[in-house]
């Protein structure tokens, strides 16, 4: 059984390191254009937010899920932004209370899912674990533009090594997603951590490495 505790302590520890990025902001830093085409800092916390609302939705109300699901796949090229845009219109103190309440419900909500449960979501159903792992992948990722837009650093944190370990787990499904055969040979997995360590998977001698 796996200790979801570590991950969502992570997933916390991220979402509170973008939290301090913009709770100060005054509201010209709120509309500023960050890398992603079209959308501002407040866009990126809006879609975080709805994002979190609808993971909160998978965790607790599969129908009302199923629902949000059917209103997405109707206008699928648009419904992300037209989302992230709608939550940007608030004022960033509403914005901002939004995000953080929804932040606090999900990870209750992951925290009380019965172990091996499966989630429903956009692509395959995924365990609380899992779940944890790709909100805090998401986070940081548009925490990654968010801090580009206001020149703060942004050093890689250690808990991306969630993000990793998923990669390794989920690797013969990728080969299944693109009609390819799954590899009958472990993969050796190094990767360079941001201090320094060195984070492996599998058998140090395996053929297949990267």
């Amino acid at each position: 059984m796996t200790d979801i505790e570590p991950v969502l302590r992570d997933l916390q520890d991220e979402g509170d390191a973008l939290d301090q990025m913009v709770a100060g902001l005054s509201g010209a830093g709120w509309t500023a254009p960050t890398p992603a085409p079209g959308w501002t800092v407040a866009h990126q916390i809006a879609h975080l937010a709805w994002t979190d609302q609808i993971a909160l939705l998978a965790a607790t109300d599969p129908d009302a899920f199923a629902t949000a699901i059917q209103a997405a796949l109707s206008s699928i090229d648009s419904y992300v932004d037209e989302a992230a845009a709608a939550g940007a219109r608030l004022a960033p103190d509403v914005l901002l209370d939004n995000w953080r309440r929804g932040r606090s419900a999900l990870l209750t909500a992951l925290r009380k899912t019965p172990p091996g449960a499966k989630l429903p979501w956009f692509g395959p159903p995924m365990g609380a674990a899992s779940m944890a792992t790709a909100r805090l992948m998401e986070t940081w990722a548009h925490g990654t533009d968010v801090a580009s837009t206001l020149r703060l650093p942004n050093r890689p944190p250690a808990r991306l090594r969630n993000v990793a370990h998923i990669a390794v787990r989920t690797r013969d499904f990728a080969f299944l997603l693109h009609d390819l055969p799954v590899p009958d040979t472990a993969f050796r997995i190094e990767l360079t951590a941001p201090d320094g360590q060195l984070w492996t998977w599998g058998q140090l001698d395996s053929t297949q490495r990267v």
